[in-house]
């Protein structure tokens, strides 16, 4: 039996850290951040939990966010992951290059769905409320070769 790895995923923070979004990352071996951060201390704030792999969204060109990699591609137990802002911006086939997930944001709208043996999740939006969508990151599991995503309201979580 393999080591299960916990990454917490988070995206479309604008500026605001929820402690619900810190008591749900709490645990993880790493976090992932897909874009519009905000500001340098939401990434701060993370690294304190778990080392923090970011990428640049929209909102955060311009700021001192502008300088994190439009995106990044992180191994993880076995598992390549892609991560960048916009689905849109994709450009790739990520079965052919061998990606076990695309991970991104920029929609706000929680999703997890497979295409072609490739997780794609976006974990909506932790920061400001858009709309009446619901205020989400994800928990990403790697264990035994398995490679498994689930959303987590935070209107659900304790601090």
């Amino acid at each position: 039996m393999s080591d299960t790895l916990l990454i917490g995923v988070i995206s479309d923070t604008h500026g605001l850290l929820r402690p619900e979004a810190l008591a749900a990352l709490r645990g993880c071996t790493a976090i992932i951040h897909a874009g519009d951060v905000g500001t340098l201390e939401i990434l701060e704030s993370l690294r304190q939990i778990a080392p923090v792999t970011a990428v640049r969204g929209n909102i955060d060109e311009g700021s001192a966010c502008a300088a994190l990699p439009e995106r990044a591609t992180v191994s993880l137990g076995g598992h390549r992951l892609l991560v960048l802002h916009d689905l849109a911006q994709l450009g790739i086939d990520p079965a052919a290059e061998g990606l076990q997930a695309v991970i991104t944001g920029h929609s706000h709208v929680p999703r997890i769905e497979r295409r072609q043996g490739v997780l794609f999740l976006n974990p909506g939006s932790a920061g400001p409320r858009r709309f009446k969508l619901p205020i989400t990151l994800a928990h990403l599991t790697l264990a035994d070769g398995e490679l498994q995503a689930r959303l987590v309201d935070l209107a659900n979580v304790r601090e």
